[in-house]
């Protein structure tokens, strides 16, 4: 091959052209705002949310779930397992070299075409060393889509990395609250108990004097078995809640340490967000984005099918019967070639590949589409719930407040002697079951928050990144 020539081509490799859609990003019809009008903090998006509560003990379980969890190691794995596709498919852009050598002890036939000449040595030893170098130009950019697909997919799983940390954390936080709240409850239980078996141990003696009928007695004592039933129960919840939040930490079940009581801690500040932000913070959202981006670029891999390749080699060998002559000039032979190759009929293999990466776009697409409106849903959801139970929370005190009172008045009252002990039953009965649901709103109203963070995602997103396993590679900046 002429050198102009060779130069033409691969002039033509470096030059060619891209076929298939470039990716645009669908337009996406954000709402103007929340359909929650909340008070918010400007500033709190980015910051360590969890440490808004002001327990340190929780703020050493995220560390603690962020350094060790397995799910987070997945996904780090999973990022260093893309990466690695995506050096993979980026090396076909660059020549391949590589080299080969080969020693053989022959034994020739005598009778063979051609004959053996006479006298010679029917053994004989015979050495070869290559040198090669191959390359596949991506003159229609095949090569150039695979790897746009593959630096897709390496940021959809750092993507999904960081929604692992989200949900961690989250996780990591709401589970705490729910054993503070747990907690709490036990107390209330047994120390409800104790009051009711004190009452209890009164009556009998009062029984045992004639002054109370045995009625009001087995009133007492029901009480005091629906109080010493519900001790057993938060015992059992705790428990599994323990266990729970020692899976989060990648550790056996167990104990789980403490911090401040549930009334002591803080309740985070709520972020200040448009619904727009969501498309540029959310790691679902931008991990359901990149798979768009590679799907988008499948498409153009599947097209440039139809067009033809054309491969590029060239090769340096030696051939000798004698080792010490392998290296001289005379053992040595040399090739450049150029291959072009394209389809002719392909009987649909093609069209096949090209409509099966056009319909894996499209699911792509509804995929991102239907992400992002389960984003702005789960937001509005969030903000909703964290703003009503914080009114529920707010009303349920007031009640137990009011039946406390309730159950003070009645105690007065019966021993005045104006009422029987079913009124103080009832008052402390409800006194019971209020005092339990209020410490259930005032979990439930934190855990809303948190939901509101995890909703809304943020800079506090990478924060816990920076805490979580790195992958063993990272990728390239676009």
């Amino acid at each position: 091959m002429k050198l102009p020539l060779f130069t033409a081509l691969l002039a033509a490799g470096l030059t060619g052209c891209v076929v298939g859609p470039n990716y645009v990003r669908p337009t996406v019809e954000a709402p103007a705002a929340w359909r929650i009008d909340y008070p918010k903090a400007a500033d709190v998006a980015n910051l360590n949310w969890w440490e808004q509560f002001g327990d340190p003990v929780l703020n050493e379980l995220v560390e603690t779930a962020l350094r060790d969890n397995r799910d987070l190691r997945v996904a780090a794995a999973r990022v260093d397992q893309f990466m690695g596709a995506l050096t993979a498919t980026g090396s076909q852009l660059y020549p391949q070299i590589g080299y080969g050598g080969d020693a053989a002890r022959n034994y020739a036939s005598t009778v063979a075409m051609p004959p053996l000449p006479a006298g010679a040595d029917r053994y004989f030893s015979l050495y070869k060393m290559s040198l090669g170098a191959a390359w596949q130009t991506d003159l229609f950019g095949r090569v150039r889509r695979l790897n746009e697909a593959a630096q897709a997919q390496v940021y959809a799983s750092e993507q999904g990395q960081r929604g692992v940390v989200l949900s961690l954390v989250s996780g990591v936080a709401a589970s705490y609250i729910a054993l503070r709240a747990l907690d709490r409850q036990l107390e209330i239980a047994q120390a409800s108990l104790r009051n009711f078996e004190a009452t209890l141990r009164v009556f009998e003696l009062r029984y045992k004097a004639g002054i109370v009928a045995m009625t009001e007695v087995t009133q007492i004592r029901s009480q005091v078995q629906q109080a010493r039933a519900a001790v057993p129960n938060f015992e059992q919840a705790i428990s599994a809640q323990e266990n729970l939040i020692s899976i989060l930490l990648g550790r056996n079940p167990g104990p789980i340490a403490r911090g401040k009581p549930i009334d002591a801690l803080v309740a985070p500040l709520i972020p200040a967000d448009l619904p727009s932000a969501l498309l540029q913070r959310r790691p679902d959202i931008m991990q359901a984005e990149q798979n768009l981006i590679a799907a988008n670029a499948n498409i153009g891999a599947a097209r440039a099918l139809y067009y033809p390749n054309l491969s590029i080699s060239a090769a340096l060998a030696s051939t000798s019967t004698a080792f010490g002559s392998l290296l001289s000039g005379p053992a040595g032979a040399g090739q450049v070639a150029a291959s072009l190759t394209g389809p002719i009929f392909t009987f649909g293999a093609i069209e096949g590949q090209v409509a099966s990466a056009e319909a894996g776009q499209r699911a792509a697409l509804a995929g991102y589409q239907q992400t992002v409106l389960n984003a702005f849903r789960e937001t509005n959801d969030a903000l909703s719930g964290s703003q009503k139970r914080q009114q529920e929370y707010a009303l349920q005190r007031e009640r137990v407040v009011a039946l406390r009172e309730f159950a003070r008045l009645s105690n007065l009252r019966f021993d005045k002697g104006v009422t029987g002990y079913l009124e103080v039953l009832v008052a402390e009965n409800e006194l019971f079951a209020a005092e339990l649901a209020s410490v259930g709103l005032q979990a439930a109203r934190y855990a809303q928050i948190v939901n509101v963070y995890g909703a809304m995602g943020g800079g506090w997103v990478d924060s816990a990144v920076a805490m979580a396993p790195k992958p063993q590679s990272s990728a390239k900046a676009p």
